[in-house]
């Protein structure tokens, strides 16, 4: 069975930094991309950052502060948030795009979400 577990979240001081992981673990083939989502209370779940084999991406209210990064040997993708604001405030999700064989299509999962709460 594929799992996604996150990690790290918590509360931070605005201005403050976390550093989110996410593993992958299961049957496994090749993990084609993977990323971070964020859903605040009320809001929709949107895109906050995506990495796949050098590429990445980062929404518009992130970037220049938020860093994507990947350890594919460890099936792990980490998320460092700086300068966070109250507007980051919110329960963020790993996503991964993974194929379980050469053969089978690769489907999307998701882990259950790490809490972030920007106050002072």
């Amino acid at each position: 069975q594929m799992q996604l577990v996150e990690s790290g979240g918590g509360l931070v001081q605005p201005g403050g930094s976390l550093r989110l992981s996410c593993a992958a673990s299961g049957s496994i083939f090749n993990i084609y991309a993977m990323g971070w989502y964020r859903q605040a209370p009320g809001k929709e779940r949107e895109l906050v950052a995506t990495i796949t084999s050098g590429t990445t991406t980062y929404a518009d209210s992130v970037k220049g502060r938020f860093t994507i990064s990947r350890v594919n040997a460890k099936n792990t993708v980490y998320l460092q948030m700086n300068s966070l604001k109250p507007e980051d405030t919110a329960v963020y999700y790993c996503n991964a795009r993974i194929s379980r064989s050469d053969y089978a299509r690769a489907m999307d999962y998701w882990g259950k979400g790490t809490l972030v709460t920007v106050s002072s």
